[in-house]
């Protein structure tokens, strides 16, 4: 299963950002979105932001995969 996990943009050199989420940060692309700030949540798949999120719609899906986790659903 592919998932792609929203992020927060903490800053931005040409093409890459630098996103974080409960203290784990990773790089991603930003070559396939445009209009990004420092700030923005974006859905990272594969080293890649893939789309815009608001705020909301990232808290809420973040709360879901926690969820998932804390019920052991698909860890295996």
């Amino acid at each position: 299963m592919c998932l792609g996990v929203p992020m927060q943009v903490k800053s931005i050199a040409d093409d890459v950002a630098v996103c974080e989420i409960d203290g784990v940060k990773r790089e991603a692309s930003l070559m396939m979105v445009d209009g990004i700030e420092v700030g923005d949540y974006v859905l990272i798949h594969a080293g890649f932001a893939i789309e815009k999120i608001d705020e909301d719609e990232a808290l809420l899906t973040l709360q879901a995969l926690r969820d998932a986790l804390d019920l052991g659903l698909g860890v295996e």
